[in-house]
Formats: C-alpha cells, structure tokens, sequence
C-alpha cells in the first residue's frame, strides 16, 4: 500500500532561501503554463471576431504534461523570465508547477463536459506571489532518509536536519517493507515540512470485532454516537478545542489589532510588534489545529480496529458550514475529516 510519512524541518537559513526559491520557480512555471495555454484560447476568441471560418482558427495548444514540458524546455534558455535563474533550482521545481497546471486543466475540462464531481470547476487562474501555498515536489534524483535518523536528503537542497526523529520510516527502509515514491516540500503555519510518499509492505490487521457492525451518528453537542449490531451504544463528547481557545485567541487578537500592521494600498510595511502579536496569534490557531486532528486520529483509528463493518451518514458539510449559526461549531468538530479518515483506514484493516 501507499503511505505517507511526514515529519517537520529545521534548515539553515541557506537552505530556507533555496527552498523558497524551489518553490517559486514551481509557481512561475505554473503561471507560465496557463499563460501558454489560454494565449490560444483568445487568438481564437479575436479570431472569430473579426469572422474568420472555424477550420482557420488558430490550433488548441495541448495541456498535457510532457507537451508542456516539452515547450517549457524549448522556451526556458531565451524567455527573459526565466533565463537569468532557471539553472538555480532542481528541474523537479518547474515540473511540479507543469503538472499541477496540466491537472488544473483537465478538472476544469472534465468540470465543464460533466465528467468530474462536485462543484463546478472555472478556468485555471494566474497564482498569486503573496498568496501561493509554497510547495515543491521531488520523484526523481537522491531522495533519502539518512541512517542517523534526523536528516533526510533531496534533490539540490543538500541534508536537512529534522525537527523530529525519522525512525518510523527509517526503521521499514532498513528491514526493506518501504520504498520512497517521492518526496514534497511545504510551507506551513510559519514551518517547513517533507511529506515522503512511499511504497510500504503491510500486514493486514485484523479488527478485533469482524462480525459486529457499527452505525455512527455525528453531531455538535455530541460528536459521534455509535451504535453497534449487538445493541451496545457508545457516545464520544466533542472536546471543543476551539471553543476553549477562544478567550485566548480573542487576546491575541486584540493585541494583533492594536500594533501597525501592513497596508497593501498605501505600502506600509508592518511593525515589529505586530509580527511579533501575529506570530502569537498564529500559534494559538496552530495548536487547536493540531489537537483537533490528534482527536479525530484517535477516534477513526478506535473504530476501524474494532468493528468489522462501519456505516457513517452522508454529510452535506459543505452546505451545513452556510449555517452561520452552526458554522463554527460544524467546521471545529471536523465532520468531513472523520468520513475521510474512516474511508483510508478501513482499507487498511481489510
């Protein structure tokens, strides 16, 4: 089966500037990319315009992967946005962003011809510098974890020290029942971390009630109540990690408000203080975050090690978050996350 394994960074400041860097070229090719491909959709737009027959219009370009990178290799050495610095990062950089624009455009054809599920899709959008989620991903090149078990090694950026001990993964490499896939970076609530996608031989493991089915029922006040075959019914309290942190969040707030922040309109660039009360602030939504999703790991992972069959509801989360009087309440509790986690976890009990 296909695993995961995810631990947080520690670079030197020489490293931080070349993971920014990896990451920017990512965006930069993905930008490029849409710019290539929609440049066709309005010379046919003007095209038509001005009445020139179908057959005559200008050609679709192709958004598949090696199309686009077939053009961005050709482009890269003259195109004065790339040509002075496109040899400083890994060519996994501009491959991320080739393919996360070639993914973009066929959700949004499959979208369009009533292929994909869900919400409608629009037409790949230009990313924003100030915006983007920084993120890069490596599939080829030296992609380890080193035998000390607090570094790991990628593509361009040398060794990175971990900020945590590696040995779960380590430890399956050495007894060879995990082989790396690839490897992502990513920028997160103020932290680097790499994500490992890896190949893992897994024993099943089998629940410990196989024949017991378990139907559960979410809600606010309660967050889950189970009711099994044998006619055993079990609740879960909602732990309200947000709601408790309010008192402190509306503080650190406060303080946030009171200093001088940055001002996109007039320039102003924000205050030590402010960045300092913002980095506060930002700490208090992190660790809610990150009790949350320790609460709803523990939950899923209970029920897929004791019952044989789980039935769970179908949820509209998304049309109950338009709720403004349960939103909160809806969003904190994690509805659409426990029916994620219980679908991957159930596979892995077979």
């Amino acid at each position: 089966m296909v695993q995961a394994y995810r631990f947080a960074l520690d670079p030197s400041a020489g490293q931080e500037r070349a993971l920014r860097s990896h990451c920017g070229a990512a965006r930069a090719a993905y930008n490029w990319a849409v710019a290539w491909v929609t440049a066709s959709w309005w010379q046919r737009r003007a095209e038509a315009s001005y009445g020139v027959p179908d057959a005559e219009l200008t050609g679709w370009r192709p958004w598949s992967l090696p199309a686009l990178r077939k053009e961005f290799n050709r482009v890269k050495h003259t195109d004065p946005r790339f040509a002075d610095w496109w040899e400083d990062n890994s060519k996994e950089a501009y491959n991320t962003g080739l393919a996360n624009a070639s993914a973009a455009f066929d959700n949004y054809a499959k979208s369009k011809n009533g292929k994909r599920r869900g919400k409608g899709m629009g037409a790949p959008r230009f990313k924003s510098k100030r915006k983007a989620r920084l993120a890069c991903r490596f599939t080829t090149g030296t992609i380890r974890v080193d035998a000390d078990g607090r570094h790991v090694t990628l593509p361009r950026l040398g060794t990175i020290r971990t900020h945590e001990p590696t040995v779960k993964l380590l430890a399956r490499i050495q007894a060879g029942t995990a082989r790396i896939l690839s490897a992502t970076v990513r920028h997160e609530r103020g932290r680097w971390f790499v994500s490992f996608q890896t190949e893992v031989k897994r024993d099943i493991q089998r629940v410990t009630r196989p024949d017991v089915v378990v139907g559960i029922d979410l809600g606010v006040k309660t967050l889950a109540v189970m009711a099994d075959s044998t006619g055993e019914i079990r609740t879960v309290a909602n732990p309200r990690h947000y709601d408790k942190a309010l008192t402190h969040l509306r503080h650190a707030s406060r303080a946030v408000s009171r200093r001088r922040g940055p001002d996109r309109r007039t320039g102003q660039k924000p205050s030590k203080r402010w960045e300092k009360a913002n980095a506060a602030r930002n700490k208090v939504h992190h660790r809610v975050a990150q009790l949350r999703s320790d609460a709803l790991h523990k939950l899923t992972t209970a029920v897929t090690r004791t019952y044989g069959t789980v039935v769970v509801e179908d949820l509209n989360v998304a049309g109950m978050l338009r709720n403004r009087r349960l939103a909160r309440r809806i969003a904190d509790a994690g509805f659409g996350e426990i029916r994620r986690r219980l679908g991957y976890k159930s596979r892995r009990n077979g």
